[in-house]
């Protein structure tokens, strides 16, 4: 490693742990290399020509804060994105939460109203709306704050649509949503009367509840490997017997140590049943 790779890695530690300390917001388990692409696209966009300098403007000018963390945290969610993997949840998920009498579901690293909503349509859809709760959670409270409004923009209704219908979808999507402006759109509220939205660090807190389905699609992949087992184990000790684990990806090599405690459902969806 060379002098110059050296001393990016030390800025971006000190970055991390500057942005750690001062907004709470804890990137400093995640992967190196991922983060240092976010960052650097991010000076690049914003005209910054070191880390020590956006150090600097983040720690004392808070316009810039806002749109760093959106850098770092962000990923492109879409309503019923991945249709075959959402037939196939409600195929293994819907018949799991009938016999439970008042299921709870965890979608933990939540960044978009989407991520949410699209549960609860399908809830709604399958009858077990009023019985179910919600619980949507991230390290990001900005976006998560965003993703209470269940705002959406207008051009992606096509696509939507679309993929609600794939995913076995039984009215239409304009059920669930009505229109703001000429480019904005927003889900119902009484679709976000079951949910619950907190603020939460896989890498820090603890076990809160106990859920009958826990969705991770997102963050999992960017974890270094200590982080990911610690979050594995937090949703294994957060399940109950027969209950449902959805995490996007099985590259990973930590996952291999849970599978004896669970049932794999599909592992090209990474769906999991917990049996011991």
């Amino acid at each position: 490693m060379d002098t110059s790779t050296k001393l990016e890695d030390l800025e971006i530690t000190l970055l991390l742990e500057a942005i750690f300390q001062r907004f709470g917001d804890d990137f400093r388990n995640h992967q190196k290399d991922l983060i240092q692409r976010k960052v650097r696209g991010f000076m690049l966009a914003h005209n910054i020509a070191t880390i020590s300098e956006l150090q600097n403007k983040i720690l004392h000018d808070c316009t810039y804060i806002e749109a760093l963390l959106r850098t770092l945290d962000g990923r492109l969610v879409g309503l019923f994105d991945n249709p075959e993997y959402i037939l196939e949840l409600r195929k293994v998920l819907i018949p799991w939460l009938r016999s439970c009498p008042a299921p709870n579901i965890w979608i933990a690293e939540c960044t978009a109203a989407e991520d949410v909503y699209t549960m609860a349509i399908l809830l709604m859809e399958e009858g077990l709306f009023h019985k179910t709760r919600i619980f949507a959670t991230s390290t990001n409270a900005i976006l998560l704050n965003e993703a209470r409004y269940g705002k959406f923009l207008l051009k992606n209704i096509a696509q939507y649509e679309e993929n609600y219908l794939r995913a076995g979808g039984t009215a239409s999507l304009a059920n669930y949503y009505h229109q703001l402006d000429e480019t904005t759109a927003a889900f119902h509220q009484e679709l976000a009367s079951i949910v619950t939205w907190a603020q939460y660090n896989l890498g820090t807190d603890s076990s809160f509840n106990e859920f009958e389905l826990i969705i991770c699609r997102g963050g999992l992949s960017e974890y270094t490997s200590r982080l990911r087992r610690r979050a594995l184990q937090l949703f294994c000790d957060s399940l109950p017997t027969f209950g449902i684990l959805s995490i996007f990806g099985t590259e990973y090599n930590e996952v291999v140590s849970f599978l004896s405690q669970y049932k794999t459902i599909s592992p090209r969806y990474g769906l999991y049943r917990k049996i011991g």
